[in-house]
């Protein structure tokens, strides 16, 4: 009883925490998905597609999937017969690295991640493995044959659907988060009971890999909630791991580093299935890319660190040899 209680409760200040995002976030981009703002963005975004090997009717997913979610983004692709098998899948790539942006990004500084950081590291992937895809891939030039497409909500008719609409969306999104992070929070509480021992046999288990990445093995539930649940439901159970675990600055931002490069690889994966294109080279590029950019990251990271700290022995010892 206990446990449950304790996890009930942080489930709701988590809700609460992340709500505060998510709810006035959703609610504003919805109803700018109704007006001229984004036509003006993808407009303003088209001529520079070009750089990245696409045409400019592709700004639109790219619009749709970074303000809004994969699902937007997909749709947004679903509407454009034009596209190659290439185009299709320098898309999905970018918006594997790149959606969600101001959820996602707003959930991760809420864990003490630095704002600029998070988007560096998503646009900058973004852009930079559209750009290597296009310059090294000579296929993919023929048509793209999407899968089975879903049939599309109507579209709300007047301000006042519209609102409600926003609203309904926005209600939903911190519903759906209560009912993930709840539970969760009460597992979590359950596995840091001392006697069970299983959050230890756990991190004993990832040990290996948090060591290559450069990270010490008590970031192991930090990484595991962000690589199967995602950033913004994974958010609460990492705010938690991080809290209890005691996962130093250094390793919150490595983990951070590797989970907007490479989290939710289930979900987020099998949601591009639909548009016909090979996921295997997807998942493949996300979860390489995360680990080479979390592994260099490590590496100048400890570099300075023991730039820093040679320095500082040395400035002790001048002043020592000035005060005898």
């Amino acid at each position: 009883m206990e446990t449950l209680k304790k996890g009930t409760l942080a489930g709701l200040k988590t809700t609460w925490t992340l709500g505060k995002i998510i709810f006035p976030v959703t609610l504003i981009i919805t109803l700018l998905s109704h007006t001229p703002v984004l036509d003006w963005l993808i407009s303003a975004i088209a001529p520079a597609m070009k750089w990245i090997g696409l045409p400019g009717e592709a700004a639109i997913p790219l619009v749709l999937g970074n303000f809004l979610n994969l699902y937007a983004g997909i749709g947004g692709i679903l509407t454009l017969d034009t596209l190659t098998v290439q185009d299709v899948f320098i898309l999905a790539v970018m918006l594997s690295f790149s959606h969600n942006l101001f959820i996602e990004s707003g959930v991760a500084a809420s864990v003490g991640i630095k704002l600029w950081v998070i988007l560096l590291v998503r646009v900058g992937l973004a852009l930079f493995s559209a750009f290597m895809i296009n310059l090294f891939w000579d296929g993919g030039t023929e048509k793209a044959q999407y899968g089975f497409i879903s049939k599309p909500e109507a579209a709300p008719n007047g301000w006042g659907e519209i609102t409600l609409t926003a609203l309904e969306k926005a209600s939903l999104g911190i519903l759906q988060l209560a009912l993930i992070v709840i539970p969760l929070m009460i597992v979590m509480q359950y596995l840091y009971l001392k006697d069970k021992g299983w959050l230890n046999r756990f991190s004993n288990w990832m040990a290996p890999a948090m060591k290559l990445l450069g990270m010490k093995e008590n970031t192991s539930m930090t990484m595991a909630a962000g690589l199967t649940i995602g950033l913004a439901y994974g958010a609460g159970v990492m705010m938690q791991a991080a809290k209890e675990d005691g996962v130093s600055k250094k390793d919150l931002y490595l983990a951070f580093i590797f989970l907007v490069s490479c989290h939710a690889v289930v979900e987020d994966t099998l949601v591009f299935v639909p548009l016909g294109i090979p996921v295997l080279p997807l998942l493949i590029i996300r979860v390489v890319t995360a680990v080479v950019l979390t592994i260099l990251v490590a590496y100048i990271w400890n570099k300075l660190e023991r730039k820093n700290s040679l320095r500082k022995e040395e400035l002790q010892h001048e002043t020592r040899h000035h005060t005898i």
